[in-house]
């Protein structure tokens, strides 16, 4: 049996076990019996570490609810009037 995760946009992610290869698109999900779409992921990528989990999370949020962007973030005040040259080109020589 294979674990295929589903996504019900009501509900959240739920799994479902089925012999490998017979996943369908779209299944009725168990708590609100709406159509929830397949979710591709990797493998096991449910149970793993909470680190990754959240990384992954965030990654799924921002392709189904991106955050909008309304104005320009501020310019970061830089101090004696002309910003810091990058530490690199200190190094080269001067002419």
């Amino acid at each position: 049996m294979t674990v295929y995760e589903y996504l019900c946009r009501e509900c959240g992610v739920f799994e479902v076990d089925r012999p490998m290869g017979t996943a369908v698109p779209e299944v009725p999900c168990p708590r609100c019996a709406r159509n929830a779409r397949r979710r591709f992921c990797p493998p096991l990528l449910s149970r793993a570490p909470s680190a990754l989990a959240v990384a992954h999370a965030r990654e799924e949020k921002s392709r189904d609810e991106p955050e909008v962007v309304d104005r320009v973030p501020p310019r970061p005040a830089h101090r004696g009037g002309r910003p810091p040259g990058h530490p690199a080109l200190k190094r080269l020589p001067k002419w």
